[in-house]
């Protein structure tokens, strides 16, 4: 993320991802890389916080808090936000993003 390596991200997001971001919007995995690519999603930094983890068979659910400081849509933004991935195992054995969210920590 804090490089915006597509290909790395095309290899662990799910085609089937589904991603609320921070504003509510709901993306796919095309609308994911292509604010990677295109530069509309821009993060400097990244400082975790906080980390709870959940693994049941094949799926694990992951929480962080992260302060973040980067750009969204030429916004700026400096502050916490906390994370949540979803991780299935697919039937090939690699580990993949089906379900992300991300907000504003108040």
């Amino acid at each position: 993320m804090l490089r915006s390596d597509v290909k790395a991200l095309n290899e662990l997001l799910a085609p089937e991802l589904i991603f609320t971001n921070h504003l509510g919007q709901v993306l796919s995995k095309q609308d994911d890389l292509v604010a990677h690519q295109s530069g509309m999603l821009r993060i400097s930094d990244l400082t975790p916080s906080e980390q709870y983890i959940h693994c049941s068979g094949s799926f694990v659910i992951v929480s962080v808090r992260m302060h973040l400081s980067g750009s969204y849509a030429g916004k700026a933004s400096d502050g916490d936000f906390r994370f949540t991935r979803i991780w299935t195992l697919s039937s090939s054995g690699t580990w993949h993003i089906v379900a992300a969210h991300s907000s504003m920590v108040a």
